[in-house]
């Protein structure tokens, strides 16, 4: 085949494998080299196929090796020319299936530095791509080496939010300031308000905030920051490493073959705040496998309202007639599988239940002085020191034991020793059973910082009463922070579990009244 001058139709390929400067001129060195090669043999070029930072020893990454391929089965050129085989591929099977593919089309290919073509023989140019091959295993051995001992030194990230890093300083971090306080908004947001990695990516976006890279937040980079432990001092490398340089597949690494290095002047996260975070994201991530039904603040009662049968949240149904509209909660349990699965056919109307919450809520904040020795008196009757005459100087090293177990536990978690569900479970009796140490140290003898603490908490939890009964429309967040969860019993009744009571570790609910209850509860018979 040839053009209409009568000049062969050729075409060449040629690669690189990494974007970095020198690479790139050698890309553009061996396109010159094709350019001036076809002038001088009087050839016609009709295409330049060209991959740049790409690896030579997998075909499926090689966009224009690809198109390339196409190409020749579309009969675009009759022979191919290539620099030398190691340009063509790394991979000897892979060598061989790609010139055995265009000798099938009777396109011939010519590898330039060797002065040989494919129809010399398969034997030789094996024995070039074998050697290719070896180079490339050589190579990769020579950075995965360099890599490992980074990596022990403590190599940081290149670019992360909440950091600088100066160029060429591969081991040290500098906080950047703003970035940092956005990193605590964020943990703030997840863990005491309850937002979403969704819900928080849209505030930080109408707050105009940009990420790093000065995009928009996205739910994966909310979740992506909730997961580093670099936010809590610990650098860890090798978590996965190449198993095979050929296919390129990752396995992960056990824990004897990762580098942990912890880098406490980088801390920008509590431990105990970060732990908290992994548990949430864990009981969220269990919660959507199970329902298919994503953590929601959109209306005022998201997720607040629950099933006492099923534990399902409740959710809203809006219905709207001639002279009046409804918005009414029912349990998402029953709704979404059915009568036999939940026997909870409670209907809670919104407005009245919202208005029974502002007029307890309200008589609350009237005697701020009696909510105080109310909330003292039912943190003393739920943790008063057992009679078991341990001293103070002992619970404090039993609280001193429990804290650093959990410690230690954590530090599993962030070296993949343990799962995020094994966490959960060997955390939980440890924070139960420091919740109940710090509290019987502080309810007995008077102690005037346990007072003092709950003095703070009241005042500050009555404030937030205010601020929500002062606004025309009331939302999820201000909802949250004075109360922890709305419970829905089967007979009807709405049991109110208020926030000031989960922050001290206690749980009496505040039932609504039988004549309330009865008027909010829609029982169909």
């Amino acid at each position: 085949m040839a053009g209409n001058d009568g000049k062969r139709r050729v075409a060449a390929y040629c690669r690189v494998s990494t974007e970095k400067e020198d690479q790139l001129m050698s890309l553009q060195a061996q396109k010159d080299f094709f350019e001036e090669y076809a002038a001088k043999t009087g050839l016609e070029l009709v295409k330049l196929y060209a991959d740049e930072g790409i690896s030579g020893t997998k075909l499926k990454n090689r966009k224009e090796f690809n198109r390339m391929m196409a190409d020749a089965q579309r009969g675009k050129f009759n022979c191919l020319y290539v620099k030398d085989v190691s340009r063509f591929a790394r991979n000897v099977v892979d060598f061989l299936q790609s010139i055995r593919k265009l000798k099938s089309l009777n396109i011939d290919c010519r590898f330039v530095t060797a002065n040989m073509s494919t129809n010399d023989g398969e034997l030789t140019l094996t024995i070039l791509a074998a050697v290719a091959q070896e180079e490339s295993a050589n190579l990769s051995k020579r950075v995965k080496f360099g890599k490992r001992r980074n990596a022990a030194k403590g190599r940081v990230p290149n670019i992360v939010f909440g950091y600088d890093k100066k160029p060429g300083d591969y081991f040290n971090l500098e906080i950047n300031a703003p970035e940092a306080k956005v990193v605590k908004q964020i943990f703030a947001y997840y863990v005491n308000h309850r937002h979403g990695a969704n819900k928080i990516a849209q505030m930080l976006n109408k707050e105009g905030l940009v990420t790093k890279r000065k995009c928009r937040w996205s739910q994966q980079a909310i979740s992506t920051i909730l997961t580093n432990p670099l936010y809590v001092g610990r650098v860890i490398n090798g978590k996965e490493s190449v198993k095979d340089f050929l296919s390129g597949e990752r396995v992960k690494n056990p824990i004897d073959k990762q580098y942990i290095v912890d880098k406490p002047e980088l801390a920008i996260i509590d431990r105990e705040v970060f732990a908290k975070a992994q548990v949430l994201l864990a009981e969220r991530t269990e919660n959507f496998r199970l329902t298919q039904t994503r953590q929601s603040n959109k209306y005022c009662l998201s997720t607040l309202i629950k099933c006492g049968d099923c534990g399902y949240s409740f959710r809203r149904t809006y219905r709207k007639y001639v002279v009046k509209e409804y918005i009414r909660w029912c349990c998402s349990g029953r709704n979404a599988n059915g009568v036999g699965f939940c026997d909870n056919h409670t209907i809670v109307d919104e407005a009245e239940l919202l208005a029974a919450i502002r007029t307890y809520l309200g008589g609350l904040t009237s005697s701020q002085d009696k909510l105080l020795k109310q909330t003292i008196a039912e943190f003393k009757k739920q943790y008063k020191p057992e009679d078991h005459g341990l001293s103070e100087d002992v619970l404090l090293a039993e609280l001193a034991r429990l804290k650093k177990a959990k410690s230690k536990q954590l530090e599993m978690y962030e070296v993949d020793a343990i799962t995020i569900g094994e966490l959960k479970e060997r955390t939980a009796e440890l924070n139960a059973a420091i919740a109940k140490c710090e509290n019987e140290l502080g309810a007995s003898g008077g102690n005037t910082s346990f007072l003092g603490r709950i003095d703070e908490l009241v005042r500050r939890y009555c404030g937030s009463i205010q601020t929500m009964l002062a606004a025309d429309i009331i939302d999820n967040a201000m909802l949250r922070k004075v109360i922890d969860k709305i419970v829905v019993t089967v007979e009807g009744k709405i049991q109110v579990y208020l926030r000031l009571f989960s922050d001290l570790d206690i749980q009496p609910a505040v039932a609504i009244s039988e004549e309330t209850s009865r008027a909010l509860s829609r029982m169909p018979g």
